[in-house]
């Protein structure tokens, strides 16, 4: 299996929890960060580990969602609301339950869409966030 490029179909993504989805997404919104910021020159070898937290916190993931909500198709909205409702158990310090709802929705989508191989949209919604 490639774990590079997939392309998972429907059944197996609807047995995938939005949980499961979101800690999947985690990681993809934070190789895209980290490339970004290495690409961008943003940060030196000391300061990028502080620069990446800065976009992958919760509330600045939620800050960074609020640009892209209009932009989403039925699906993609779909899959955002199923993570924003989904049950967590803790919240981090420094974030509201609402910023951890919508950070948790949004790494949700970037897990489905990974899942699904579509890095074009990926890319596109990530670089729509990074600009604003």
């Amino acid at each position: 299996m490639d774990y590079f490029h997939l392309s998972a179909d429907p059944d197996t993504l609807d047995r995938i929890s939005s949980l499961g989805l979101a800690h999947l997404g985690d990681g993809v919104f934070e190789l895209m960060v980290r490339s970004w910021l290495c690409l961008h020159g943003k940060a030196s070898n000391q300061g990028l580990h502080k620069a990446a937290v800065t976009y992958v916190s919760a509330p600045a993931q939620a800050r960074m969602a609020k640009t892209i909500l209009p932009l989403l198709s039925q699906e993609e909205q779909e899959v955002y609301r199923r993570g924003r409702n989904s049950r967590t158990s803790t919240i981090p310090r420094g974030a509201t339950v609402g910023e951890y709802h919508a950070s948790t929705a949004l790494e949700a989508l970037f897990g489905w869409l990974y899942l699904r191989g579509e890095t074009t949209r990926l890319n596109q919604l990530f670089s729509q966030m990074m600009e604003d």
